[in-house]
């Protein structure tokens, strides 16, 4: 009895140790990124110099061609190119929209929505139909036809983290087109994915059935919104309120042939376990309204930063890890389809694949995907981030370019989860700027994601 006594403190004794040296070389991560961080101004030079990096347009390369620079400068022994096909969708021109009371025309806040096709030369008038989800366009399919549906389906206020909102919402805009054009719908236009209090209309991607005609397809700035859903209701009687109701919407966007677009790939070369990787990574595309800087360049340069601090200290790592700015994840995905399936091909061992894709907000939590044992394996590591604000660990769900991986190798998958409340404010809309990210906030996640790196380096998984 004694014996196991003894073993058992001894065992307690050593944990203790080792979990006060990780806390001082967090500590020590911590104060190489509050005192020497390159994330800000590398986050500034990517949105004022490079700007929106819409997937197949010349912004597209040249990001590449700087990502390659900064992640060689942050000091990867290895900088290379992967190869994607990636879609090439161009917006033509300021997409407009008119609503038409009467002989009354006011013109709307509006935005095209990622491959949508566009309207016939001149623009397109029809009548417009309210409507505020799937179940009433099903009940009211036989009004459709020969329509504009203006799909109003608001964030739901009931949800502390937004993504639930949006989540609830983004099926009007993904799916909203083709669902109208089963039923003879000519356009589309949705209630912008937000909640908030200005008039940008936000955009992103949706999806076409092809067993339905392809209709052109805007998301409307909030406030005009509200003035859209106020024509209608303005009368009691709901069809005698529509019926003096049109809708002018004008687009010239179009899908182009597929292009080649590349994921930035930086290694480190691992001390003990050279063919095992850690990815960390964030995407280096974005929508074209404004400069993409929380989506999703907080999470490019916030990656970068891990490999630059990770090194300024001294650490010297077990495993390769490897620095991803992933390529279109915003209209596919491309690049994080080959980036798991050359892993798969090349039969590689991944370990663990951390991507940053909520904005460079104050950091929360992290949520992890993968088995039972792979989560417990983290978990107790949890008390070490909450000195710099992290105090959630949650399952079940990782960022868009590191699940594929997950599925094609088994390794654990995670992303960081800063604070939700703002991001949507901004998100695919012409509010993604740089002077929308603070300094501090976007250090915090990087400390957060290099700890994570360390430790999972460290005693793996």
């Amino acid at each position: 009895m004694r014996s196991f006594l003894f073993g058992c403190f001894v065992f307690l004794f050593a944990g203790s140790l080792a979990a006060q040296s990780d806390s001082v070389f967090i500590r020590k991560i911590a104060d190489e990124i509050f005192h020497n961080s390159t994330a800000y101004s590398n986050l500034y030079t990517l949105t004022k110099t490079i700007g929106q990096r819409l997937s197949g347009s010349p912004s597209t390369y040249t990001s590449e061609k700087w990502a390659q620079e900064v992640v060689k400068k942050a000091g990867a022994d290895n900088v290379y190119l992967q190869k994607a096909t990636i879609p090439h969708w161009v917006r033509g021109g300021k997409d407009q929209a008119v609503l038409i009371t009467g002989k009354n025309r006011q013109s709307l806040e509006v935005i095209a929505l990622g491959n949508s096709v566009s309207t016939p030369t001149g623009g397109l008038t029809a009548p417009m139909i309210l409507i505020k989800d799937f179940d009433e366009l099903e009940r009211r399919k036989d009004e459709i036809k020969g329509k504009i549906v203006f799909y109003n389906h608001p964030f739901n206020v009931d949800f502390v983290w937004t993504f639930q909102a949006y989540s609830e919402a983004v099926p009007y805009r993904v799916f909203g087109a083709s669902r109208a054009a089963k039923y003879g719908a000519v356009g589309t236009v949705v209630r912008s994915m937000s909640e908030s209090t200005d008039n940008f209309p936000h955009t992103g991607a949706m999806i076409y059935n092809d067993s339905f005609p392809k209709i052109p397809t805007l998301a409307v700035g909030l406030q005009d919104a509200d003035k859209m859903v106020a024509a209608v209701t303005s009368k009691s009687d709901l069809k005698e309120s529509q019926a003096g109701l049109s809708l002018f919407i004008s687009t010239n966007a179009q899908a182009l042939p597929d292009t080649i677009g590349y994921n930035v790939i930086g290694e480190w070369r691992g001390s003990e376990f050279p063919d095992q990787y850690i990815t960390v990574g964030g995407h280096l595309d974005s929508w074209d309204p404004a400069e993409g800087a929380h989506d999703d360049g907080a999470g490019c340069v916030q990656s970068i930063e891990v490999l630059r601090a990770l090194k300024a200290t001294g650490y010297k790592p077990k495993h390769t890890i490897r620095v991803v700015l992933f390529t279109d994840e915003e209209n596919g995905g491309r690049g994080a389809k080959a980036y798991s399936a050359e892993a798969k091909t090349k039969n590689e061992k991944h370990i663990f694949a951390l991507e940053s894709d909520g904005g460079g907000f104050t950091p929360r939590g992290f949520s992890f995907k993968g088995t039972e044992s792979q989560i417990a394996s983290v978990k107790h590591w949890l008390p070490l981030l909450v000195p710099y604000g992290v105090t959630e660990f949650n399952s079940g769900r990782a960022g868009a370019d590191v699940e594929p991986l997950n599925e094609a190798t088994g390794a654990m998958a995670s992303e960081l989860i800063p604070d939700s409340q703002r991001y949507f404010d901004i998100h695919h809309s012409a509010g993604d700027v740089f002077e929308k990210v603070n300094k501090r906030e976007l250090e915090l996640g990087a400390i957060n994601m290099a700890a994570l790196i360390y430790l999972t380096d460290k005693y793996g998984l």
